[in-house]
């Protein structure tokens, strides 16, 4: 009776902050989502969406999200080569990993590398324990991943 309706891109929140900002009535309460979407194929995007309710911040985050993809190159189910990443207090370490590997990477790391479709590598979140910053990091990182067969 009911389909199932298959999305086109997978969606995880990263984290949820509730934000209240000072205001002569008294509080304001707002909603702050931190969003990755991908299709497991080598696209992924993330955004942070803000809204007076937690839903409303999922929904704008993702749509942010689709706005911002990138792809990444992926070589038989990992990354072409190593890749070291300072972006503002983050650092990032990836490695590409060997068929059966797994994702060996911590939580912001891991959320961005499962939804772009990666089985196997090896992360190293080196800097800030700030989730947000970590996840921008790794989408940089990703994005300045090259082919191979690709010369500078």
């Amino acid at each position: 009776m009911w389909e199932q309706v298959k999305k086109e891109f997978d969606e995880k929140v990263v984290k949820i902050s509730r934000v209240s900002k000072k205001t002569k009535g008294g509080n304001r309460i707002s909603f702050s989502a931190l969003m990755v979407i991908g299709d497991r194929k080598g696209r992924v995007g993330v955004a942070l969406g803000k809204a007076p309710d937690v839903l409303s911040a999922i929904k704008k985050g993702v749509r942010k999200a689709k706005k911002k993809m990138i792809t990444v190159p992926l070589d038989k189910g990992t990354i072409p080569h190593e890749i070291y990443l300072k972006r503002g207090a983050a650092k990032i370490l990836l490695k590409p990993a060997p068929e059966g590997t797994g994702v060996i990477a911590g939580g912001p790391v891991r959320s961005v590398v499962e939804v772009a479709g990666i089985k196997n590598i090896v992360s190293k979140i080196l800097g800030t324990k700030n989730k947000a910053s970590n996840v921008y990091a790794t989408v940089e990182a990703l994005g300045q991943l090259r082919k191979k067969d690709e010369s500078k």
